[in-house]
Parts: C-alpha cells; structure tokens; sequence
C-alpha cells in the first residue's frame, strides 16, 4: 500500500503548530491544541475518519482561540493535500447523513482540487463553556481551501450545542474517509479533464 502521509510546520507570531497525518492510518490521534473542546473534535476526526493525526499546537489563547483554531484548519489541509500527493486513483467523492442522538448532519466532499465551502449550521446555540462554535466556519473554510476540497456541510437539526458539531466532525471524518479510498479500477484520477 503506497504511504500517504505528510508532517507541516507552520509557525507565525500568532501561533507555532505541528501537524503529522497519516491517510491510511486507524484513526489514532495526539491532540493539544489548548482547546479542550477543539481537541474532542479533532480526535473525533481522527477516529472517524481513521486518519492517524498528531497535532502539537501553541497559540495566542490569552487573546482569543481564532487564530488556533483557523491556523490548525490550514495546517490541516495543507497535510492532506501533501499526503494526496497526485490523487491518482482516489474515489474522490464521499458523503455522509451523520446522526448524534436527537442531531444530524449531511456532508459531501469533493477532492477534485477545487475549493469550495458550503457551511449551513441549522442550531442556533454556539456557546460551549467559552468556545464559541461560530468560530468552526472558520477552520472548515481554511481546511477545505488548503486540501483543494469542495466541502458541503448541512447541519439538518440539533438541540445540545455538542451533539450538534459532533455530528458535524463524524459527519466530516466520513466522507473523507470514503473520498480518499483508492479504487483499483481508477486509471489515473478521476476526473474526464485527465489532470485535478
């Protein structure tokens, strides 16, 4: 089985973070980011998705967790594209309908190489403890515009603010794990263009 895996570092006056990602991996994962809710859904990631992923993050947190959070989106996305490498005999496409108890979520995906975010959140809540989740529009932005990935995300209904973007990460985590599978029958990549 070919190796995709890559390792970025990003380090700018706002923050320094490691990332290693593993694309064949079983969904083993190493999270600090000094945000515990966003190290939860990091590692739901992670495990859904059965991505092995180390993130060692150090952020200006005593001045807001935007910069973390949409720096890891990047850093992210900048790693699965490098691990994608030529994207050659990837299904491409994954879509999940993603429950969490009384909440649900709809995500599609499209690693065609073009970036694209559709992010309609139907909760109203945002506040977990002192995470505001409007914050997550942000990394899914910066995520799908490093990884070259079209990424629809519809979150359907929800009460508890948590199931609600834990359904999202899962919801996430399983399309992609189902758009980076490699087909045999795939000659080249997908797409009628001959190139991505």
């Amino acid at each position: 089985m070919k190796i995709r895996a890559s390792q970025i570092k990003r380090t700018t006056r706002e923050t320094d973070i490691l990332l290693k990602l593993n694309i064949n991996g079983t969904g083993v994962s190493k999270i600090d980011t000094g945000i515990p809710f966003f190290d939860h859904m990091l590692e739901l990631f992670s495990k859904h998705s059965l991505m092995d992923l180390t993130i060692k993050a150090k952020g200006d947190l005593v001045v807001d967790y935007h910069h973390t959070v949409e720096d890891v989106g990047l850093v992210l996305g900048e790693a699965l594209n490098k691990a994608l490498g030529d994207r050659k005999r990837i299904v491409r496409y994954g879509w999940s309908l993603l429950p969490m108890d009384e909440a649900l979520s709809r995500v599609a995906i499209d690693l065609g190489g073009r970036h694209y975010l559709v992010y309609a959140i139907a909760s109203r809540k945002r506040k977990i403890r002192d995470f505001d989740a409007g914050i997550l529009k942000h990394f899914f932005r910066s995520f799908s515009e490093k990884a070259g990935m079209n990424l629809h995300i519809a979150q359907l209904y929800g009460e508890d603010v948590h199931h609600v973007y834990e359904s999202v990460f899962k919801g996430v985590a399983k399309a992609l794990r189902y758009a980076c599978e490699t087909d045999p029958r795939v000659k080249g990549v997908p797409s009628s263009k001959g190139v991505i």
